[in-house]
């Protein structure tokens, strides 16, 4: 699987991109050591219980009876024979996950997977999701971006918005945006931000499936000119960078309102013009109450609903589990699932009778359901035997090293020699290398922590993590902290009443 692409590091070149990216999709089959591999994209995550179902099937008529899911809330397929291709993807497209074989690999749109589900977010972000899919799909144009390339579109708590996203929009209020620069009307609006430019462009709510194509749009043209082959948006070469102004008269060149968000907002006028007003921000509010969409456990909803989160061990989960989950969504849910950058499910529609017996149900069939949990927040990569660039099994020594209670592999005495076999070679719980230092307690409390089998890290989480690294003589234990972290977003203006609204 080729590595995650990670934030390009402050001050560093761009690169040179003389090909197109490698990843794999659902129809571009990727060669592992364990068979070929397909990467299904599953826009905001959302499936259908049939589509579901197809999934299962696929896995186990033609996999290794099992689903990873992404940190991009996708699913991928292993352990595929070969010829199988043209049989997984009639499953596919069968099951309406093909909807466009052209665009099948750009079809990267994350969104904040309880929006609508808790007490307090409204559903226009899954809503922006499903036009802004349509809308790639019918452009030409966007079959030139890469497989890396992501849009993410945030409910306003800021779940998804720092996970690295191409083109991010956070959802503001539900309010009028006349004085922003913007037209007045129903829909709320949103701050649309590009890579890392700290700037932003309030956009109103009906706008904002255009809006986002419009930016990658303006993304690819940028690319192209710079002659640089850039995958995104981060890779452009400087003095071709993308910004919030830039994007701003490409919008205006297609009709769509946006108001520049700094200081003070710029505003493409009627002739194209650069008007100053009034600052477009509103001053920060206390978020509401927001539920953790990336911890397990179950969500209260208005009107007495209940959605279920739960998390995959290792972010893989057996034919079986699938279709456990698959079939609560279908008896006691709506009939749908959404699958979470953290590579979790969340099952909407549950009645707050049902929901806890569910709960206890998915527990029992090893599926993370409490925060408590000691695999909640642990990941890892493929490893061996799935993956030939990896060192060790990182999988059967992270399961190891949660099963004894810690969740790093443990230091020998006095950072002596490690005795014994290497990483994943033997029995017992996995050692650090020599003279590996350990992380603090805190970084062990409330980071990630994430098992890599070799220098790619292939699926690491955002922002600071626990990173734990197979090397020839052992792990090595580190806590990663971006070296140049994008801002934050624009804080979105809430209304005053949002608290009576939510209520």
């Amino acid at each position: 699987m080729p590595p995650s692409p990670s934030p390009r590091p402050h001050g560093t070149e761009p690169p040179i991109r003389d090909r197109g990216d490698a990843c794999p999709g659902a129809l571009r089959l990727h060669s592992a050591a364990d068979g070929h591999l397909a990467r299904v994209r599953l826009p905001a995550g959302d499936l259908t219980v049939r589509q579901a179902e197809t999934l299962a099937d696929a896995a186990d008529r033609l996999g290794d009876g099992h689903l990873s899911l992404t940190s991009r809330g996708n699913a991928e397929l292993r352990g595929l024979p070969d010829g199988c291709g043209a049989q997984l993807a009639a499953l596919l497209r069968d099951a309406g996950l093909l909807p466009s074989e052209r665009h099948e690999r750009i079809r990267n749109i994350l969104a904040s997977p309880l929006a609508g589900l808790d007490r307090h977010t409204p559903a226009d972000v899954r809503l922006w999701a499903r036009e802004l899919d349509q809308l790639l799909c019918a452009s030409n144009s966007a079959t030139a971006l890469s497989g890396r390339f992501l849009f993410v579109l945030d409910d306003g708590r800021g779940d998804v918005a720092t996970l690295g996203g191409d083109v991010s929009l956070v959802a503001e209020g539900g309010w009028g945006l006349s004085g922003s620069g913007c037209p007045d009307g129903a829909g709320g609006s949103a701050l649309l931000r590009v890579g890392d430019d700290p700037a932003a462009l309030r956009i109103a709510g009906p706008d904002v499936p255009r809006a986002a194509l419009a930016a990658a749009e303006a993304f690819l043209a940028a690319a192209e000119a710079s002659g640089s082959g850039a995958w995104r948006v981060r890779e452009l070469p400087d003095g071709y960078g993308l910004t919030a102004r830039v994007v701003a008269e490409r919008l205006h060149a297609a009709g769509i309102g946006a108001a520049y968000v700094a200081g003070t907002a710029y505003v493409a006028g009627a002739a194209g013009e650069a008007a100053q007003v009034a600052t477009a921000s509103a001053p920060y509010t206390a978020p509401a109450p927001y539920a953790d969409s990336s911890a397990p456990g179950v969500i209260e909803g208005a009107d007495g609903e209940r959605a279920l989160s739960v998390l995959a061990p290792l972010g893989r989960l057996s034919v079986g589990q699938w279709r456990l989950l698959t079939g609560v969504a279908d008896a006691d849910g709506v009939g749908a699932l959404r699958l979470t950058p953290w590579r979790g499910i969340v099952i909407p529609g549950l009645s707050a009778d049902t929901a806890d017996a569910r709960l206890r149900e998915l527990s029992d069939a090893g599926l993370i359901t409490d925060p408590a949990s000691p695999w909640h927040r642990i990941g890892a990569c493929t490893g061996r035997p799935g993956c030939a660039k990896s060192r060790t099994d990182v999988r059967a020594d992270a399961t190891a090293s949660v099963r004894a209670g810690t969740p790093v592999p443990v230091a020998c005495p006095d950072d002596g020699p490690v005795p014994g076999p290497g990483p994943g070679e033997g029995e017992g719980v996995p050692s650090l290398a020599p003279g590996a230092p350990r992380p603090d307690k805190h970084a062990l409390r409330h980071l990630p922590v994430y098992w890599s089998g070799c220098e790619r890290r292939c699926g690491h989480p955002h922002g600071a993590w626990v990173d734990v690294l197979a090397t020839a003589d052992g792990y090595r234990v580190s806590v990663v902290q971006p070296e140049s972290p994008p801002a934050a977003p624009p804080a979105p203006a809430t209304p005053a009443t949002a608290t009576s609204r939510a209520s």
